[in-house]
């Protein structure tokens, strides 16, 4: 395993989980054994970011975008969410569960599980996974605007007072803390609509993974790259080091 130093790890690492359906066809299978061998990674992952002492681990799951994929592949989608969201997972890691995502685009049957994995995970304190689902950033932000345009209009709010503090607020994340990592697998080099606002200082780790094949040694490795940056937040480099000394 790559060495880690345990005193940096980032305390909130977002992962954009691709490649599931490259992994099926590089085998002959179909598309949803990939996302199947994908759900097994999922419990893994979750399983050594907890043992690492991450406190906030956010997945990408399905996207806005994604319910314009081909009708099976949907209810494949759905159908694993449904028989693999075992409460086990969460309770033998003291994992709290919790969604973010326009849930109302979901089917009675899958917003029914998904809630009571939430309440029945309310206590576990250890770590909190966020599951992005039927989720994009620009449906997050236009829900924020939204939001805020209602109280300015009822008059609840001064437009001279919308900041940055009101808007996260205002967010499905309002929660958890930005993430300090963010980790695409699969090969492609773009953020696909996720944590757009969140992620505007976190570090970028791409790896030419498929999400299957993405294990511990593979989450290490981006750990340990985003622990040997200098994150600065735009001072200089020299000013970051004078207040490390």
């Amino acid at each position: 395993m790559t060495e880690l130093d345990m005193t940096r790890i980032p305390q909130h690492i977002a992962i954009i989980m691709d490649g599931n359906g490259r992994w099926a066809t590089e085998r002959g299978l179909g598309r949803s054994a990939g996302h199947s061998a994908g759900v097994q990674t999922v419990k893994d992952i979750t399983a050594e970011c907890t043992r690492l002492g991450v406190k906030y681990l956010t997945v990408y799951t399905f996207s806005t975008e994604n319910w314009n994929r081909p009708a099976a592949e949907i209810e494949a989608i759905m159908g694993l969410l449904l028989s693999e969201l075992e409460e086990e997972t969460f309770m033998k890691n003291n994992v709290r569960f919790r969604v973010i995502g326009d849930i109302d685009r979901l089917s009675p049957a899958v917003q029914k599980k998904l809630q009571e994995t939430i309440d029945h995970t309310a206590k576990n304190d250890r770590m909190t996974m966020v599951v992005a689902i039927s989720y994009s950033s620009k449906w997050e932000i236009n829900e924020a605007v939204k939001s805020i345009a209602r109280d300015v209009k009822e008059g609840n709010i001064n437009p001279d007072d919308i900041n940055e503090e009101l808007i996260d607020k205002r967010l499905a994340t309002n929660f958890m803390p930005d993430p300090e990592l963010l980790i695409r697998t699969g090969g492609e080099l773009r953020i696909s609509n996720y944590l757009l606002w969140q992620i505007a200082y976190s570090e970028l780790y791409f790896c030419d993974t498929f999400w299957p094949d993405f294990n511990e040694e593979e989450l290490h490795k981006a750990i340990k790259a985003y622990q040997g940056r200098q994150r600065r937040f735009g001072k200089t480099e020299e000013q970051v080091e004078n207040e490390n000394k």
